[in-house]
């Protein structure tokens, strides 16, 4: 960990980039792009013209477009599930364990896509992007999101690739933000569905900690209300605060005990606070700070209610066989919420749990869990 440290510690202090996002000019590693033929009207009013998304595929779509699984990641995420890093992808996929010939998403099988998320950073349209006609980013500019919004850009996507309906549509966190408004907003268009350590709308307390990490980018001198692309220097301090914040409710009070309690290094700093400068390192080296305050604040709006009646009527209008499953760790994302939703998703069954020691991260890590759940829901389709 002293190692990680040390590495952590001269990213951290590096002046390498303003910002982590993909750039044109970059190397394209796995992504192809879909390019909307008009601007996108937004939830909130107004609209977002040249919307692009990246996206990344595995397998072979079938004839009839019948093996299609739309995979949605969390929020700082991108559409590299499988493969290692190189050239183009700064970190190696985020679901390794679950894409591939003979794993529960077999990509002998079925055709997987995975979208980068409007508004993000590794090749979608996002604060980095350039206008529409211009060179000039749109940073500050950037519209208000909501998750309808990014689910009606992924909606063009699959028109593009002439997929009709999704065999299914997993995400987690985030992503099952998506995934949940995918099937209330496209009920024919939805499969079968999976939704992991998500809910049904943003509680108080997860605005909460996302309004903490925004007002830490916020505070950044180099933040300039958005507008720091092209200046030579940005928010990445800001950047790395609000990732030492979110890593801590990502994670657990007894692993950070187990691993760290109360031990410190020869300079007398404690190895938990060298744990989370590692992890805010590699977050600045391949994020954008204004994609983070975006995409947090489209989490916080998200309520699958909003508009349609509340939850219960929202989550009626679902026709997939769903599963929801939770951590049973997760502090940041409990229980309740996935109970909530699988009580409320007509047909769907109880609440399923996945055990962690990880927290939140658990929809991630413990992949031999998710298969299974991935491969139930698969039968069904």
């Amino acid at each position: 960990m002293r190692e990680a440290a040390a590495e952590g510690e001269r990213e951290r202090c590096e002046p390498w980039r303003v910002s982590g996002a993909w750039r044109p000019g970059d190397p394209q590693g796995r992504r192809r792009w879909y390019v909307a033929g008009k601007p996108l009207a937004l939830e909130a009013g107004g609209e977002l013209p040249g919307v692009r998304l990246a996206f990344e595929t595995w397998g072979t779509l079938a004839p009839d477009a019948s093996n299609a699984v739309l995979v949605l990641h969390a929020l700082t995420g991108d559409s590299h599930v499988r493969g290692p890093a190189g050239p183009g992808h700064p970190a190696p996929g985020w679901w390794d364990g679950l894409v591939g010939p003979g794993l529960a998403l077999d990509t002998d099988r079925y055709f997987v896509v995975a979208p980068n998320v409007l508004g993000g950073c590794q090749g979608s349209t996002g604060p980095a992007s350039a206008r529409p006609g211009g060179g000039r980013a749109f940073g500050g500019s950037f519209p208000f999101l909501t998750p309808r919004d990014q689910v009606a850009a992924e909606a063009g996507l699959a028109d593009a690739l002439g997929i009709g309906r999704w065999a299914l549509v997993v995400g987690g966190s985030m992503g099952g933000m998506r995934a949940v408004e995918w099937a209330v907003t496209h009920p024919a268009r939805t499969g079968t569905l999976l939704l992991l350590a998500t809910t049904a709308a943003a509680s108080a307390e997860q605005i909460a900690w996302s309004g903490l990490q925004v007002a830490a980018i916020r505070a950044d001198p180099h933040w300039h209300r958005g507008d720091y692309h092209g200046t030579g220097r940005g928010p990445v301090a800001g950047l790395a605060h609000a990732r030492r914040l979110a890593h801590v409710t990502y994670r657990t009070a007894a692993e950070l005990q187990d691993r760290f309690g109360r031990t410190s290094g020869a300079d007398g700093r404690f190895e938990v606070d060298a744990y989370l400068d590692y992890h805010a390192a590699k977050l600045v080296r391949r994020f954008d700070a204004a994609s983070y305050v975006v995409l947090s604040e489209a989490m916080n709006a998200h309520d699958v209610g909003r508009e349609r009646g509340g939850v219960r009527a929202a989550l009626a209008r679902v026709r997939a066989p769903a599963l929801v499953a939770g951590v049973d760790s997760d502090r940041l994302y409990p229980l309740c919420q996935q109970r909530e939703l699988a009580a409320l998703i007509p047909g769907a069954d109880a609440a399923r749990v996945i055990e962690s020691a990880h927290g939140h991260d658990g929809f991630l890590t413990e992949t031999e869990q998710v298969g299974a759940l991935v491969a139930e829901l698969l039968a069904h389709a």
